[in-house]
C-alpha cells in the first residue's frame, strides 16, 4: 500500500486552518525574539540573534514534520496506536528515575550525544490521544457496555495520567479531560463518565485540602511543596514580593501594553519576567500588541478549534472525527490555560503556548499534532461513509450521534 507521495506534501485540506498555523508560528517567531534579550545577554553573550534562527530552524523542521504527518492518511495511524502508547510508557517510567531536572520539575529526557532534552509527556499526550481515538472507533458494538467498553479505556488513561503527575499535573489533568471529551463524543454512556469524573473530581478536592493544611516540612516528596505554594499564593497579596514575582510582572506588562501596545520589541517586563519566552509569553504579547493584539490571538485558536468540529462533523470515519476533535481540544486547552495563566486566572502550571513559546523538541511533537488534526482535514473530502478501514470504523455521524 503506498501511504506516501512526495507529490502529496504540499498543503492541503482546510486552508483557514493552515493560514492560523503558519499566522501562530511567525507571531510566535516575534514574540520569541522579543522576549529572549535577557536570556541571550546571560547565556549567549548579548547574541539575542541565537535563539532567534534557533526558534526558527525548530518551526520550520516542525512544519516540514506537519506536511508529512497530514501527507499520510489518518487512518494509517491507528495500526500503530498501541505501540507509540506503549513506548510512551517506557519513556514516562525512565523520566521518573534517570530524568533532567529542570525549574524544579522531572520532566524531561536527554538524547545521547546530541544532547537535545524533550519532555516525555508531550509524546505520551498524543500517543493516548491516538489510542483512545482508535479503541473508541474499534469498540462502538460494546461502547456502553462499562467492562467491555469502557474500563479497557479507561485503564490506559489512568495508567499515563498517574505516570505523568508527580513532574506535571496540570498536563495530566487535561489530558484526563481531554479523554473524557472524546470519550462523550464517542458515545461512552455519561453515567459512566459520571461513575469516574465525580469521584475523581472528589479526591483532587480532598487531596488539595489536605496538602493546604500540612506543614511544608511533611511535604517534601516530589513537588508537593511547590503546588502548595502555587495554590496558597494564587490572587493572595504577600509581604514576601519573591513569592508573586511572576504574577505581579505579568499584569504590569499587560497594564503597561494598554490597548494597542508598545509595538513588536518594546516591551521592558520581557527583562524582569522569568520564563517571559515560555509560559509568560501571552503576557509579553499583550504588552507589546495590546489588548486588541491578546484578543486576536485568543480568537485565533478558537477559530481553530471551530474549524476543527466543523471537520469533525464532516469525517465519514469515527476515527478520523475522534482524532481531530481530541488533538484539538487538547492543544486549544493548553493555549487557554497558557493564556488564563499569564491574566491570572489560574495558578502557574508551566504550560506553554503552542506554536508560539520559545521550544525545541515541544515545537516538533505540537507541529507532529497539527499535522494530525490536517491530515484528517485533508483526506475527510475524498472518503465515502461506507470506506472500510483497518478497524472498520462506523461512520462519524453515527459515533458523535446521541
Amino acid at each position: 500500500m503506498n501511504w506516501f507521495s512526495w507529490e502529496n506534501l504540499r498543503p492541503r485540506g482546510d486552508k483557514f486552518m493552515w493560514g492560523i498555523i503558519v499566522v501562530l508560528s511567525i507571531w510566535g517567531l516575534f514574540a520569541v525574539y522579543s522576549s529572549t534579550g535577557a536570556l541571550a545577554y546571560q547565556k549567549k553573550a548579548g547574541r539575542v540573534e541565537f535563539y532567534l534562527f534557533q526558534h526558527f530552524g525548530f518551526l520550520l523542521a516542525g512544519f516540514f514534520i506537519m506536511l508529512l504527518t497530514h501527507s499520510v492518511h489518518y487512518k494509517h495511524y491507528l495500526r500503530f496506536s498501541k505501540i507509540i502508547l506503549f513506548a510512551s510508557y517506557a519513556l514516562l517510567i525512565l523520566t521518573m528515575f534517570f530524568g533532567s531536572t529542570i525549574n524544579n520539575a522531572q520532566r524531561w529526557l536527554v538524547i545521547p550525544f546530541i544532547n537535545l532534552s524533550f519532555q516525555t509527556s508531550d509524546i505520551a499526550k498524543v500517543a493516548l490521544i491516538l489510542f483512545v481515538a482508535r479503541e473508541l472507533a474499534v469498540r462502538q458494538d460494546d461502547i456502553k457496555d462499562f467492562k467491555k467498553g469502557f474500563m479497557p479505556i479507561l485503564t490506559h488513561v489512568g495508567i499515563t495520567c498517574m505516570l505523568i503527575a508527580p513532574s506535571n499535573l496540570s498536563t495530566a489533568l487535561v489530558l484526563f479531560s481531554t479523554c473524557m471529551v472524546i470519550m462523550f463524543m464517542g458515545r461512552v454512556s455519561i453515567k459512566h463518565i459520571f461513575y469516574i469524573g465525580a469521584p475523581t473530581l472528589t479526591l483532587l478536592t480532598i487531596a488539595i485540602l489536605v496538602m493546604l493544611n500540612t506543614p511544608d516540612k511533611y511535604l517534601n516528596f516530589g513537588r508537593l511543596q511547590t503546588w502548595k505554594h502555587r495554590v496558597e499564593n494564587f490572587n493572595k497579596p504577600s509581604d514576601d514580593p519573591n513569592e508573586t514575582f511572576q504574577n505581579d510582572h505579568a499584569k504590569i506588562a499587560i497594564a503597561d501594553g494598554g490597548l494597542t501596545g508598545k509595538g513588536p520589541g518594546g516591551s521592558t517586563e520581557r527583562n524582569l519576567l522569568p520564563q517571559a519566552y515560555a509560559d509568560f509569553i501571552y503576557a509579553i504579547i499583550a504588552e507589546e500588541y495590546g489588548l486588541i493584539g491578546a484578543v486576536i490571538m485568543l480568537l485565533l485558536y478558537l477559530i481553530f478549534m471551530y474549524r476543527a468540529f466543523r471537520i469533525i462533523f464532516r469525517s465519514p470515519k469515527a476515527f478520523g472525527a475522534l482524532l481531530a476533535v481530541g488533538v484539538s481540544f487538547a492543544l486549544v486547552m493548553q493555549a487557554l490555560i497558557n493564556m488564563a495563566i499569564a491574566v491570572n486566572l489560574v495558578p502557574n502550571t508551566g504550560l506553554t503556548l503552542p506554536l508560539v513559546s520559545k521550544g525545541g523538541t515541544s515545537v516538533i511533537i505540537t507541529s507532529f499534532a497539527f499535522g494530525l488534526i490536517m491530515s484528517v482535514s485533508r483526506y475527510v473530502e475524498t472518503e465515502e461513509p461506507n470506506e472500510p478501514n483497518e478497524a472498520e470504523s462506523p461512520s462519524a455521524e453515527n459515533v458523535l450521534s446521541t
